[in-house]
Order: structure tokens, then sequence, then C-alpha cells
């Protein structure tokens, strides 16, 4: 179905509807009937304002694409929610057209349904707003906003502001795939129960059940499900989301995936003493460097991993090992018959913010690569802000990483190839490490597999990051608290809850649980009998109040092209202004040792001219592409008098707000441009010499530019690179591989990218076909190779899409 039709199709449903919901012959009467009528004329206002927006992203989005074989950009990603909507809503017009008459028909359910759409075309229409902006600002191909200002600025305060219950309520997820929704529901319940119940309770049982108990509120009245996730997400602090991340990590959740999950014959917990030890030079093996233990801002310590293989092979039961076992490790029991070593090895650094988790909670998707790949996976358990900021954890990865070649024969491997992997915060972990490996001058991994990974943390806009607005698992406000902790920037302090005695604590929880029990029950019971009960009025108002002030458009696609600046700065480097060290060096005829990070050593950074950082990756610029992308991007609104609060959005129009503002406190500094943070902004000569890279990210996901933009400034200084983009999934798909056949799938490219890196110099079997899959493969020469297509749908000009 093509844009025209979509739109032709809703324009018809929502008329239909409205008339008879109007009063017209027979047409029902009531409250939930003119909250009907007054949501589908809402909705047709907004769509005749979309439509013209819509055509003209679907005509220039193409020019933002890594490759025109894989089509995925942050503007493409907002056309398809934006799409994704508006067929849920002509969905449900069709529902409630064919099911009106009947004695069964909901009427305030189905209102409330619609209203929620409603609310969220509203929001996404602001969005692709705010998109247009970003094309007018931007130069041509870039996907970010180069300053913390200005744009950047605007979208952090109308994040701030904006209304976004309406995503986390009966909406939540719709953009996903069907068969992932009902989990990202159970998330979402499940947080505002815990945000409900966090810091009542002083024992996890307390909190477990208290929250299991209220949670049937949440579950059965949406608007107060995403009324409270608005209100969580918007407020509370980082050491709540490190303390509801970690929920994965309790021994019955963790027992219940280790038993569900694949079964390996090593899993074992281990604790490396921080030991300084000897690598040989890759460029002259004679030569050797001194690898010293991490002592960031925590001192020296031991780094923590977890080994799984699916084997026993020979080193992974030595007494040396063993010695580093931790209590956790998993006794073998009988010991099964010994495997030679293996000539592939995963080193693995997973995903949580920084903030958050350990390979305990990716345990499930690591044990089935092992066995899929027949290969041991080392895990590292980095130590985690806000307690050990920037670059604790980049340290440990790294010394991890060193050890692990080092000590290969304990490892069961043989040495010979090794691929960097991780997700999210681990993806920027495997590409940092590479370039510190790069810059001690030891031997490179042989590749590296990232997943969504976040190679820019500073708070530049693109049009993927808006889609942080609806996010259920990466909302900007948490993002943000996330990045500031790993900066080092994180002043609050989590209080020290007073010691009690185990009675007390018992007593406490157990009034707190029957209250809260008495109060899930009696809402419960409440909303059976009246189901008309609105539990958040002002959520439930009809979004049709204080939404449109005039009944004139946004200019969508001027007729008249608008002043489109091209601008070509180059982004300066300011990597490591005003970054303290205390780095010494000594080199010896057959040695040199390194005492410290150089991530914050201003010296160690090979020096660059502005221009190595530029975002700008086309030389020449074809003035055609220039007039159709000027035709959809629209200049700022005239500015008023108050400057404390512009005016962001065409006159007639105005987003729906939030009650209360979101913190939102970003610090400009320059430790977030350090190209040890964010790798994208690290120099042409700081990426030169990089391990081949494979990046799989997600089409829906807010760091899907990120991943983009990486890839273009690799094949840039043709450095090897493929991307790999899997539509309809969320952010985090690996630690939901075992939830549904797409996550798994998913997960399987992952693991098929890694596989790649193993078998790179051996004679080109046939490749292995993946289902809807699509890969383009750039080298040094800047060949391209590319195979089916994964999760992707062709997309026509005029933004019509069919599966593949």
């Amino acid at each position: 179905m093509d844009t025209k039709a979509v739109f032709t199709a809703l324009y018809e449903v929502c008329e239909e509807n409205a008339t008879f919901f109007s009063g017209g012959p027979k047409g029902p009467t009531g409250d939930a009937a003119q909250k009907l009528v007054d949501a589908m004329l809402t909705i047709q206002t907004h769509a005749r304002s979309l439509e013209p927006v819509i055509s003209g992203f679907a005509a220039i989005y193409h020019h933002f694409d890594f490759d025109p074989h894989i089509p995925a950009n942050g503007y493409r990603s907002l056309v398809k929610v934006v799409r994704c909507c508006l067929l849920h809503i002509i969905h449900k017009g069709r529902y409630i057209a064919s099911n009106r008459r009947s004695i069964f028909f909901r009427a305030a359910h189905n209102a409330g349904e619609m209203e929620a759409y409603c609310s969220a075309l509203c929001q996404l229409r602001a969005l692709l707003y705010l998109a247009q902006r970003l094309l007018h600002d931007n130069s041509h191909g870039n996907l970010f906003f180069q300053e913390e200002t200005g744009l950047s600025q605007s979208f952090l305060r109308e994040y701030a502001s904006m209304h976004k219950g309406c995503f986390y309520g009966r909406c939540v997820g719709f953009q996903f795939t069907p068969s992932i929704r009902p989990c990202l529901q159970s998330i979402a319940i499940g947080l505002v129960s815990f945000g409900e119940n966090y810091k009542k309770h002083q024992s996890g049982i307390g909190v477990a059940a208290s929250s299991f108990f209220t949670s049937g509120k949440f579950a059965i009245d949406p608007e107060l499900r995403g009324q409270e996730y608005e209100r969580i997400t918007q407020n509370l602090d980082v050491h709540f989301w490190k303390t509801f991340w970690n929920v994965t990590e309790t021994e019955v959740l963790a027992g219940l995936a280790s038993m569900t999950s694949t079964q390996v014959k090593v899993n074992r917990a281990l604790s490396v003493p921080p030991v300084s030890f000897d690598l040989p030079l890759a460029a002259d093996p004679t030569h050797t460097v001194t690898i010293s233990p991490p002592v960031a801002h925590i001192g020296p310590g031991p780094v923590q991993m977890r080994l799984i293989s699916n084997e026993l092979r020979e080193g992974q039961d030595s007494e040396k090992l063993l010695a580093m076992a931790r209590s956790e490790g998993i006794s073998l029991g009988i010991k099964p018959k010994r495997s030679p070593p293996s000539p592939w090895l995963v080193v693995h650094y997973h995903g949580g913010g920084f903030v958050a988790q350990t390979s305990k909670s990716h345990e499930p998707y690591l044990k089935s690569w092992s066995q899929d790949l027949n290969a041991p996976v080392l895990s590292v358990d980095y130590s985690l802000a806000p307690e050990a900021p920037f670059p604790r954890a980049l340290e440990e990865c790294f010394y991890a990483y060193c050890w692990a070649i080092k000590h290969h024969n304990l490892l069961g491997w043989t040495g010979e190839r090794v691929c960097l992997a991780g997700d999210s915060a681990g993806g920027n972990l495997c590409v940092t490490v590479s370039m510190r490996a790069v810059a001690h001058g030891v031997r490179l991994p042989d590749g590296i597999m990232a997943a969504y990974p976040a190679t820019l943390l500073t708070a530049y806009a693109s049009p993927s990051r808006l889609l942080s607005l609806m996010d259920p698992l990466l909302p900007l406000s948490v993002l943000s608290r996330c990045l500031s902790a790993y900066a080092g920037m994180d002043s609050q302090v989590e209080k020290q809850v007073e010691k009690v005695s185990t009675l007390s604590m018992v007593r406490r929880d157990t009034a707190l649980l029957l209250r809260d029990f008495r109060q899930g029950a009696s809402n419960w019971i409440h909303s059976l009998l009246d189901p008309n009960r609105a539990s958040s009025d002002t959520v439930r108002n009809s979004v049709s109040d204080g939404t449109l002030t005039s009944p004139h458009k946004d200019p969508s696609a001027p007729e008249a092209l608008s002043d489109f600046s091209v601008r070509r700065e180059s982004l300066k480097s300011q990597t490591c202004q005003n970054l303290t060290t205390h780095t010494t060096s000594s080199t010896s005829a057959n040695s040199t040792t390194v005492h410290q990070n150089p991530a914050l050593n201003p010296t160690s950074l090979p020096e660059s001219k502005p221009e190595d950082v530029s975002f700008f990756l086309s030389k020449e610029v074809d003035p055609a592409v220039l007039r159709s992308i000027s035709a959809v991007a629209v200049p700022p609104p005239e500015r008023e008098n108050d400057c404390e609060n512009p005016r962001e959005f065409p006159e007639g129009f105005e987003p729906l707000r939030s009650e209360q503002l979101a913190e939102m406190k970003v610090d400009p500094s320059p430790i977030f441009r350090n190209p040890y943070m964010s790798p994208l902004l690290a120099p042409d000569n700081m990426l030169k010499g990089l391990p081949p890279i494979h990046i799989v990210a997600c089409a829906l996901d807010p760091m899907l530019d990120d991943s983009v933009m990486f890839a273009k400034r690799l094949r840039n200084v043709e450095q090897p690179v493929t991307l790999c983009v899997v539509d309809d999934l969320p952010h985090g798909f690996l630690s939901l591989s075992q939830l549904s056949k797409e996550t798994r799938e998913a997960s399987n490219v992952c693991m098929e990218r890694i596989r790649e890196v193993f078998i790179a110099n051996d004679p080109p079997p046939e490749l292995r076909k993946h289902r809807k899959l699509e890969r383009t493969n750039y080298g040094a020469s800047g060949t391209r190779r590319a195979s089916n297509k994964f999760f992707q749908r062709t997309t026509s000009k005029d933004g019509g899409e069919g599966v593949v």
C-alpha cells in the first residue's frame, strides 16, 4: 500500500465513523461517541498536514543511506513509524466500523484506543517538523546536527516538555514486530510497578512481591501506566535504572534463563588479578610493550570475566585458571573428555548503558554463540558507572583483551583468530579497545561485531534520535543520565538506607505488601464495576483540546524553495581539552612500559586538523539534490521576544505537553568528544588501521544514525566495514533473543558476522544464505559485495513498501 492509498483509506474510515457516531440516523450518542467523533476529526486534520511531508521525505531520504542496497537512516525510520501509526488507525477504524452495531461493542474502550493513537499521531507530526528543521540546518549527507546548541538544544527542550505517556500506554511498541509487543508491554508494567515500590522496601522480596500485587492496576489501565511510565523516565535517577536493569541478575531470574538456554560444559566466573605483563609489538615481535592493570578512579583491582565454552577444552580446567575462578563458578562434576583448543575466541563486552548488567544477563545468546561457532566466549564484566566512570571500563576491557592473548592456553584457544563482539555500550568498547590496541602497537583483533553500537555520546540531534521520544527501552532522559554517569558527571549520590533488624524489615514489608494488595484489588474491582472510569483525566481528555489552535497547516512542503543552507564547516576536534593526566612512560631496548591510560592524555592522541573530524563526506553536491532537499526542509519559525521559551513550531500547531518537565541536564563537557568515548568523532588517522568492523543496527533504534554515520566514516577512510540493518526490532534485541523468532534470527545474524571474521582468510565457501538479509561489504579497495535481505523492505520513491 503506497502513501497515497494509505491516506485515502485513512480519510475514508475516519469520515465514515465520524458520520456514524455524530448522531446520524440510528447513530449512538453519549460521551464515548463524542470522543470517537473528536478523535476521528482530529486524526483527519493531522493527516492532511502529514501527507505532503511524508511524500516529501520519501522523495529525498535515500540521499542519506549508507548504500543504495542498505535503505536505512533516521529519516526513513521516522516516516516508517508514521506510516505504521496510520496503518494501526486504519485497522482500528475498520474494526470499529464492522462492530459498532454489535451489543458487545465497547464504545468507551474503542474511544480510548483512538484517542491514544490520535495523541501519538500529533506527537509524530511534531517530530517530523523537527526533522524538517534538521534538513534545513545540516550539511548534505550528514545525519547529525554538529553542535550541542541551536537545534540540538531545541530538541532537548522540546523533549523535556512534550507528552510521552501515549507511547507507553495503549500504543506501547506499536512500531515493532507484533511478536515482541507483549514483551514490551510486560516490561512497561513491570517498570511502573517496580518504580512505585522503589525504596519503599528494604528487602528484595518485599519489592518483588509488592510490585507483583500492584501490577494489576497498570495492566488494566493503560492511561495510568503511560502516565506513571512518563513520570519515572523523566524524574528517577540513574540508580533506579541501574537497580531495575539488574533485576535479571537475581538468582531466580538468572536461574530460569539458564535452564531455558543452551547448555554448555563450561560456564565459569573468573577474577583476574591486576598484574602487569608484556606483549610483543605487532610490528616488531622482538620488542614488547608492558600492559599495566586498570587504575582509573578506584585504583588497581581484579578484572572480572566469564568463560563460556560448549566443550571442555584443554587448559580450561588447569589449576592456574581454577585458582582465578570465583565461587559462582559452575562445577563440572564428572569431567567430560577434553577437546583440543579451538582456533577461534570471542571476546565479548556486554551492553547496559555503561551503568548496569553483567555477563550473566547476556548468557543465553552467548551460550548459543559458543555452541554454533564451536568456540569459547570470554565475556568481560567491566566496572560500571557512576561508581567507576570513563575510562575505567575501557581500561579493564583493554586489559582483558590483552590478557586473553597472553594466556590463550588457559582459555582453550590456540591463539589463532579472535573477534571482539558487543552490543550497545559494548559495541562502543569493542571499537575503542581496538583503537587502544593500535595506539599500543599490540596485536589487533581479526574483526569486530558491533550490534547497535553507541558511537557518539554527545547530545547532537539526529532524525533517529527523535525516536527516543517514543522508545520504551531507550528514552532520551534515561540515556542522558547513563551517559552523564559514564562521563563522571553524575552528582547524585544514592542515599544510604538506615540499618534495621531483619524482624523490622519483614514487619514493614508485610504491612506495605498487604496495603498494596488491598489497593490493587480495590482498583481492579472498581475498574470492572465502572469501565468508563477515567483514572488519568488529564491524559484521556479529548486530544482535540489544546492540540489545534487554528485551521492552518504547518509549512510541510512549501512551493517556494527555502533558504537551505549547506553547512560545510568541519567539526573542530576538542577531544581532550581540560582532561587531566598523570601519564609517564619509559622505553628500553626491548620494551615500552605504559603506566596509564592514553585516553586521558592529550599528548598521546595523534595530531589532527579540523577537517580530519568532518562529517561532510561528500566532496561534490549535485545542485538538483540540494533543490529537492530544500523543498522539504523548513527554516526555524520567527523568534518572538520570549527568549527563554522560544516557539519551535509554526503557528496553528502545538504538540501535547506534559504536566511536569523532564530533568534534562546535559553537560557540554569536552570529555564527550574524546575519541575514546565517541569514536565517531575520532580523526581519520585514528580510524585507519582498525580491523574489519561488522555493524548490525536496528531500523527503529534511536541510535541507528550512530551506526550509519560511523559506517560512512569508515568507508570514507577505506576501512573494511559492513552494515546490516534489521527491521521492526527494538534496541537491545540480543537480550530478548529467547522471546521471539525474529529476535533469535537477528541474534543468529550477529553470530554469522562473527563467523565471517573467523573464516575471512580461508578459501571462501558459498555464502551462507539468510532469509531477508541485506549486506554490503567494503574492503580497502572500496569494492562492494551484496547478498540477500534480512528484515528489510524495498521502498518505492513515493514511500510505498513491499516485503521482499
